[in-house]
């Protein structure tokens, strides 16, 4: 999980202050000065933290929700779950590294936990094709869930995807036509199920595995239709006008949440996910603990139909107009 030396561009004020604390903490306290002066700077530090943070514009968020070093579902599963058992395939193609899935226990409750991968190293993601899955990953998906119907399980889906992968092979075996099923079936599943936007949610990858009685996001990621680039690509024909469509696009957690896409906002530790994995888990970890209490007091057929109508409900449009 360790960031390793990727910078944010404009992390470099607190940059400059960490490295000026680093050097103090490197003297010896009986040093004059030395303990007071530390104190000082650490204080500072904070404080443009605080500042920087605060004031993010939605490219910065962007760029944070896609930080090397931010914690993924593998990071989760190992700091916030127990007893996890990945299963793979999906009966039909293969089994897709994009999409993990399995069976894990959080506190009292037996879940079924599907979630993104983008991988760590080069390697592995290449393997996992740095998160964009394919149509067998959604296919497996679908299958673990159903299977989580049947045995009464609830479903915790993590979202961290640019997209679905975009290639030929993706296309002709069903790519669409999966997540769209999948959307469906999720609509309908007879079990509560918690989305979780943990990183990037983007297009279509994300909707796949993101129609759930909660749907949250953490406070520095993003969820949208199109990637900014994408976007830009479409409205501008070049990419480097991505910084505009993110600012058009909404898709920071304080849109989300006025807008009504999103149910709830997990805060993240001061600078981001990656500056603090184990704190970020442990949040996430009360916050499902709590929203698996809330959903298993609620009868299924209540549970389904106010899903639906939640997601039936979603987005504005005007009348009337000439």
């Amino acid at each position: 999980m360790a960031s390793g030396n990727y910078q944010l561009e404009f992390e470099g004020p607190l940059i400059e202050l960490e490295a000026k604390v680093a050097e103090l903490d490197a003297q010896d306290d009986a040093v004059e000065g030395v303990v007071e002066r530390r104190r000082e700077l650490r204080r500072e530090l904070t404080e443009l933290r605080k500042t920087i943070y605060s004031n993010l514009t939605p490219w910065e968020t962007v760029r944070v929700a896609r930080h090397p070093g931010r914690p993924m579902t593998t990071d989760y599963i190992n700091l916030a779950f127990d007893e996890f058992v990945e299963l793979h395939g999906d009966r039909f193609f293969g089994d897709d590294r994009a999409m993990r899935a399995g069976f894990a226990k959080i506190d009292r409750f037996k879940v079924m936990l599907i979630g993104h991968q983008k991988g760590k190293t080069l390697e592995e993601r290449q393997e996992c094709y740095f998160g964009c899955a394919h149509p067998e990953g959604y296919r497996k998906a679908m299958k673990k869930m159903q299977l989580a119907a049947k045995y009464h399980l609830p479903v915790i889906c993590f979202i961290d995807t640019p997209g679905a992968y975009p290639g030929v092979g993706a296309e002709e075996r069903g790519q669409a036509q999966v997540i769209a099923e999948n959307m469906f079936e999720m609509s309908r599943l007879q079990t509560p199920i918690i989305c979780v936007v943990i990183g990037e949610g983007g297009s279509g990858g994300a909707l796949g595995i993101g129609v759930g009685d909660r749907v949250a996001i953490m406070e520095y990621s993003y969820y949208s239709v199109i990637s900014p680039e994408g976007c830009a690509g479409i409205l501008w024909k070049s990419a480097a006008h991505a910084e505009q469509a993110a600012q058009a696009l909404k898709l920071t957690s304080r849109h989300l949440q006025q807008l009504g896409a999103v149910d709830d906002v997990i805060a993240e530790p001061l600078g981001g996910a990656h500056r603090d994995p184990h704190q970020i888990a442990a949040r996430l970890k009360l916050y499902l603990i709590k929203t698996l209490e809330q959903l298993s007091e609620q009868p299924l057929e209540t549970l389904v139909s106010a899903r639906y109508e939640k997601f039936r409900q979603l987005g504005v449009y005007l009348e009337g107009t000439e």
